[in-house]
């Protein structure tokens, strides 16, 4: 069995952090979005992977290399433009042969791996095996419509009236009869070639098409809101380890980790918060549910429920909450500036002014 983890895509809802970054590297708790995925991957016993990369390919390379890190063979696929998930198996035939496999998007985050759900599988073969899970609002997803037996009956994408609330999660799992299938459909209006018809068109054959409804967490970590609650959940995970500096000044409470090279100088860090190798912490806060990457520096400030990404520096601006704060970047103060007010007001105006 083999894997086709999907990692190209421009990543628009995290812009601008993907103007210069693969959205799938975006790190959670200090780790890619990515590494997660395929660590789920080789701990399900599969070992052959293939890797979708579109524009950031040069940056996916250099960040995962030839998969013997996680305990993998990498093979990378690429895709000239992301057009749709349907397509990114059909140009992947090659490589996939007649191999069963399992299709992982490579910006998704699952609780608890994918092990079960691959056994599962292996045990029964069906043509096709889809995660779902329930949503508040599936019109952002491909929907599924179960019968009253649990049987998948129809799949719907990003429908504008979803027949239910069971959105389809960033992992399938498919025997060769998927590519009959993705060769048969022709693109949506969105002009992508979308699995959910492949899946439709697999079901339309009467082939044997099962889902499991997991409960369990799963996130795209498509947009800034949701990057911050994985990183939440992730971060809850912790176990305590003082691998840095902390000096005599200075507090940690609760699940800290400070990785070996970072300084803590008369600051606190309240958990569960990482602060990377190489960073230094210093008159500061770090308040629940903050990743703060390597080479970072964080003075005079207060920082909460945030991801800082590496060689960024945050000095003296009073309290950060909620943000998402990419490479190389310097928050500082502005300038102060007498305050006035500029007016253009016309004939026999009135205009209340705050003093």
């Amino acid at each position: 069995m083999k894997a086709l983890v999907l990692s190209g895509g421009a990543g628009t809802r995290l812009r601008p952090i993907t103007h210069t970054s693969a959205k799938q590297l975006v790190p959670v708790a200090n780790k890619a979005v990515l590494f997660y995925g395929l660590e789920s991957i080789a701990a399900a016993g599969i070992t052959d992977v293939g890797v979708i990369v579109g524009d950031t390919a040069a940056e996916i390379q250099d960040a995962v290399g030839d998969g013997s890190k996680f305990g993998l063979e990498i093979t990378y696929i690429p895709q000239e433009r992301p057009l749709g998930l349907a397509h990114a198996v059909l140009i992947a035939r090659d490589y996939l042969g007649d191999d069963d496999f399992v299709m992982y998007l490579g910006d998704n985050f699952i609780v608890g791996g994918i092990t079960d759900l691959v056994e599962e599988f292996r045990g029964n073969r069906p043509a096709a095996q889809i995660l779902l899970t329930r949503v508040q609002d599936p019109r952002s997803f491909g929907v599924a419509e179960l019968d009253d037996a649990g049987q998948v009956i129809g799949l719907e994408e990003k429908p504008e009236h979803p027949k239910s609330d069971l959105a389809l999660v960033g992992v399938y799992l498919f025997t060769p009869a998927i590519h009959d299938a993705v060769r048969a459909i022709t693109p949506s209006w969105r002009g992508e070639l979308e699995i959910t018809h492949a899946i439709q068109h697999l079901i339309d054959a009467r082939a044997d098409v099962r889902c499991t409804v997991i409960k369990g967490y799963w996130k795209d970590t498509g947009n800034v809101t949701d990057m911050l609650e994985v990183n939440r959940t992730v971060l809850e995970g912790l176990a305590r380890r003082i691998d840095g500096d902390v000096d005599d000044a200075s507090e940690t409470v609760g699940r800290v980790v400070v990785e070996e090279g970072a300084r803590i100088v008369n600051s606190r860090i309240v958990g569960p918060a990482v602060v990377g190798t190489g960073t230094v912490v210093e008159d500061s806060y770090v308040g629940p549910f903050t990743s703060i990457a390597e080479n970072c520096r964080i003075t005079d400030s207060e920082l909460e429920f945030s991801i800082v990404l590496r060689d960024s520096s945050i000095d003296g601006v009073g309290r950060i909450e909620s943000s998402l704060i990419g490479r190389h970047v310097e928050v500082t103060p502005a300038p102060s500036v007498p305050s006035a007010h500029r007016l253009v007001l016309g004939d026999h105006s009135k205009v209340q002014i705050h003093t």
